[in-house]
Formats: structure tokens, C-alpha cells, sequence
């Protein structure tokens, strides 16, 4: 290639996307995607090598499939490779999780990610599931200092149920009561200053103190400050528990307090919102799932492929701050 022709080419650089940078560094390094994938999934499987079955770490190699590593436990003779027992056990296509991975970080849909990859809508479909339901877990411990809570209501879905128990809606739907009743799910949000995230699901209908005990009280310190807005519900669990309680009368247009405000997780649940408006309605089944990928993009712990690949099968890159 000449000078000139190899200047216009680098140029070019500068318009390609993520994945298509992540792309182009995988084949000069020389490795197919299959193989950048398979020795991930290897490395990773190094540091906690056991058997899932008896969990004995006495084993030896028993040779290939499907590109992986197989292991023969010597105890109890059974055999497993580094995807055993895990959420992407059996799943096909590995030279693909890592672009799936890289769609799951853009917030792709079903369908744009199954045209992108040449997949099935229901391969990506059941993917998005599969990565998301370890990965979700990587959440706080607990809150601490000052700590706001909020609830917010989403409508309840049957989306992709067999048998429902009322008539089907289009496209997400509205309430047929007005109000908060039991077509209603109840989403708690609580959020302390340095940013970390806790939300439940507590149920249907309208939120209860025996909710908020059985939600906040593992996970909150005895001298946290609690500010809510004037939900009697919140007055009673914070009385019960013995922990100090501030209000924000929002009613009133009283929206801060010195450093008393809920404005931190009213702001989680304008992008909460907005983030979940193009699905048209969530499944009500699959909503931790949902909860927990939007912490995942929201805390920005995890910005790569890669990462969110280890974070799939448990592996997270860090402590979760407290």
C-alpha cells in the first residue's frame, strides 16, 4: 500500500464504532473472535477450577469440545468444561458473545441485534436473559450516610406468558382503574450521596411498611438519614426502626431542604424511565432482569465486552464500593 493510500485509510479510523475498533484490534492481533472468546472463557476458569458436581479441585484434562477445555473429576468421574453449571452453559454461536455483549452495553433491541449478528430474534432474546441473570447481582451492600428512597409504579406485563389471566393489551397498555391498585408493580428505589443503588421489587398496589422493613433494613446502617417524601408508609418503617427520618413535602412544592432532598433518586427514576420506554412494556417476570442492566449502564462498572462477559459468569472486575 502506498503512503497516500495508507494515510487515507488510517483516517478513516476515526468514524468507526466500538465494536467496530474492537473488531479490527481482535484481527491484527491475530485471533478469530471464536478463539478471543474461548480463551476468556479459559483464563477465567483457571482461577476457580473445580468440579461443579462434588466441588473437588482434584481433576486432570479430558480432552476438547466445542473449542473448551474438558475436565474429569477424579472423585466422582464426572466431566465439565469451564461453562458447566453456569448461565451460558449450552449456548452456541461463542464467536458472537462478545459482539452480544457489546449490544447489551449500547442498549441494543432484540431485533436490531439479531439483524447485526445474522441471529435469530429469539437467540438474542433468550442471550439477553441468560447474560443478565449474574451479571445483575454486582449491586451495593448497603447505603450509608444520607440516603434517599422513592417508589415508582410500572404496569404490570404478561408479555410472553402462555396462559394470562386477563385480556391480552397492545404494546404496553394502560391501566384499566386509576390510581395505584394491583395492576400496578411497585418499584423501590433507594439511593445513597456517593451514588450507590439498591431497587425492589416489593409487589402490587401501593407500598407498605412491612414491605420497606423486609427491602431496606438489611441493608441500611442504624445511623443512615432517610429522606422520602411524606408516604406515611415510610414515617412507620423509619419509627420502627429506629433510624432518623427526614420528609420533603413535594405536595407543597417544598423540593430541598438544606441537604434534605430526594432529587439523587428522582433523577434514577427519570432514567430509569426514559431507558425503559422503548421496550413498550416489560414482562413483570423479567423485570429484575431489567433493574439490573440499568444499574450496569447507569454505575458505568462495566464498560467493555469483556467485562460484562466475566461479570456473566460472576466474575466481577472489582469489590462493589460500600
Amino acid at each position: 500500500m502506498q503512503t497516500a493510500e495508507w494515510i487515507s485509510f488510517i483516517a478513516q479510523f476515526a468514524h468507526l464504532s466500538r465494536r467496530q475498533r474492537q473488531a479490527g484490534i481482535v484481527l491484527l492481533q491475530g485471533n478469530t473472535p471464536h478463539d478471543a472468546t474461548v480463551a476468556l472463557l479459559e483464563k477465567l476458569a483457571q482461577t476457580r477450577l473445580a468440579c461443579p458436581a462434588c466441588h473437588s479441585a482434584h481433576l486432570h484434562r479430558h480432552g476438547h469440545a466445542h473449542g473448551l477445555q474438558r475436565y474429569r473429576c477424579v472423585p466422582c468421574g464426572r466431566t465439565f468444561n469451564a461453562l458447566t453449571g453456569t448461565s451460558l452453559a449450552r449456548l452456541h454461536h461463542k464467536a458472537l458473545w462478545l459482539a452480544y455483549a457489546d449490544c447489551l452495553l449500547d442498549s441494543t433491541s432484540v431485533r436490531r441485534a439479531a439483524l447485526q449478528l445474522g441471529l435469530h430474534r429469539n437467540t438474542t432474546f433468550r442471550w439477553r436473559h441468560r447474560f443478565l441473570s449474574i451479571a445483575k447481582t454486582d449491586r451495593p451492600h448497603g447505603l450509608h450516610g444520607i440516603a434517599e428512597a422513592d417508589e415508582f409504579y410500572v404496569l404490570e406485563s404478561e408479555k410472553g406468558a402462555r396462559q394470562m389471566t386477563r385480556p391480552a393489551r397492545r404494546r404496553g397498555g394502560r391501566a384499566h382503574k386509576r390510581g395505584i391498585a394491583n395492576e400496578q408493580i411497585c418499584i423501590l428505589v433507594a439511593r445513597d450521596r456517593t451514588g450507590q443503588t439498591l431497587d425492589f421489587i416489593t409487589g402490587k398496589g401501593a407500598l407498605t411498611k412491612a414491605q420497606l422493613h423486609r427491602c431496606l433494613s438489611p441493608v441500611i446502617d442504624k445511623d443512615i438519614l432517610l429522606v422520602t417524601d411524606d408516604h406515611a408508609a415510610y414515617r412507620a418503617f423509619a419509627s420502627e426502626a429506629g433510624i432518623s427520618h427526614q420528609t420533603v413535602n413535594l405536595r407543597a412544592g417544598i423540593r430541598v431542604q438544606g441537604a434534605a432532598h430526594v432529587q439523587n433518586v428522582n433523577a434514577y427514576h427519570h432514567r430509569l424511565r426514559q431507558w425503559l420506554r422503548p421496550f413498550h412494556g416489560v414482562a413483570t417476570r423479567y423485570l429484575p432482569n431489567y433493574l439490573g442492566w440499568r444499574w450496569i449502564l447507569d454505575a458505568g462498572r462495566i464498560r467493555s465486552p469483556e467485562t460484562l462477559l466475566k461479570a456473566t459468569l460472576g466474575a466481577f472486575p472489582h469489590l462493589t464500593v460500600t
